[in-house]
């Protein structure tokens, strides 16, 4: 896929105020390290996660949704009225019906006449999302949408150190809920427009992209509900690891011939924040300079489809991403789905 005259005319994030970090996880899993004599500090090493947000209790994904949109906006040198889509892009929704996005859209106080739904893939759906609003610019069909996610992973933490609390498991059972360990809360935003509405300011381009699936792994990581809020997931993560570089390293030659580019011409890249081992093993494998890598996991964990939109965000805050940089994002979720699009900020 290759876009013309699609661009992030603003990027923002809404964080949680409170921090979790892996030695308070590990504090009140005291009773399963002491049981099984696991050694302290194994979840930080294991991952280079050292703390990661949650959202207060009772908080709705349409809630952190909205915070985000909200800040889009107020970057934004357009207005509200002009958002003709809406896309609630998060694995976390406030309940089956309706879409998230009817909520959210209220909070942030969206025209009547924006179309508004949910997508939801994992945690490429920003990403998907960010294709979907570009198809509909290129087109003609809309001229400026609001994308959004807000993932709570408060109650999948929490349901998952009462599962592991409860339960007599061995050593070699709980490693399927290790992954979960890992998971953030947060929130992120962009307004996505046509050039022509920029009038003089810079343009933030989308280039284009590839998506490629696997979806014979699709068994190698699986969440849902678990009674009225908790959540519940299973991940082979050391299978997920293997199958999910794979399929990166086929997407990656495709995405370099779509894009008529190279590892060479990015000045840098914003991969899905999983860990060190996921961030070491894929830049290996594709032949990328881990010089040219931002990173957030340590602090914010694995926030979903928030993670690497968030982590771009992060980055052009912090001077990593300039004015004319090519940026590379490498996005990959359970499915398993891959999808790498091209910036040119």
């Amino acid at each position: 896929m290759r876009f013309q005259h699609t661009c992030i005319e603003s990027l923002a994030t809404a964080l949680p105020d409170e921090i979790l970090s892996s030695a308070d996880i590990e504090a009140r899993l005291r009773p399963l390290y002491e049981r099984l004599k696991l050694p302290e500090g194994r979840l930080e090493l294991m991952t280079g996660i050292r703390e990661r947000r949650v959202w207060a209790p009772g908080t709705a994904p349409s809630d952190a949704s909205a915070q985000a949109g909200r800040a889009a906006l107020a970057k934004s040198g357009l207005r509200a009225e002009q958002v003709e889509l809406f896309v609630h892009s998060a694995v976390c929704r406030d309940m089956m019906e309706p879409a998230t996005a009817a909520f959210a859209h209220r909070k942030i106080g969206l025209p009547a006449t924006a179309q508004l739904f949910d997508l939801s893939n994992a945690c490429l759906g920003f990403l998907n999302a960010l294709t979907v609003a570009g198809g509909m610019i290129e087109s003609g069909q809309i001229a400026c949408a609001l994308v959004v996610a807000g993932e709570n992973g408060r109650p999948l933490v929490e349901q998952t150190m009462a599962t592991l609390l409860a339960q007599p498991f061995s050593r070699n059972e709980i490693k399927p809920y290790f992954a979960n360990l890992t998971i953030g809360s947060g929130a992120v935003a962009a307004v996505v427009c046509h050039r022509s509405l920029l009038e003089g300011r810079r343009a933030h381009r989308v280039l284009g992209g590839v998506a490629r699936a696997a979806t014979e792994h699709s068994e190698l990581c699986q969440g849902d509900s678990h009674g009225a809020e908790a959540l519940a997931m299973q991940t082979d993560s050391e299978a997920l690891l293997v199958a999910g570089v794979k399929l990166a390293s086929e997407t990656w030659a495709d995405f370099c011939r779509e894009i008529d580019g190279s590892a060479a011409s990015f000045d840098r890249f914003i991969c899905h924040q999983v860990g060190n081992t996921h961030r070491r093993k894929l830049y290996e494998t594709l032949g990328l300079d881990l010089a040219k890598d931002f990173s957030t996991f340590d602090t914010l964990g694995n926030m979903g489809s928030v993670s690497l939109p968030a982590t771009l965000c992060a980055a052009i805050d912090a001077g990593a991403v300039k004015a004319g940089d090519r940026v590379g994002l490498l996005g990959i979720g359970s499915g398993l789905n891959c999808l790498m699009l091209a910036l040119e900020w």
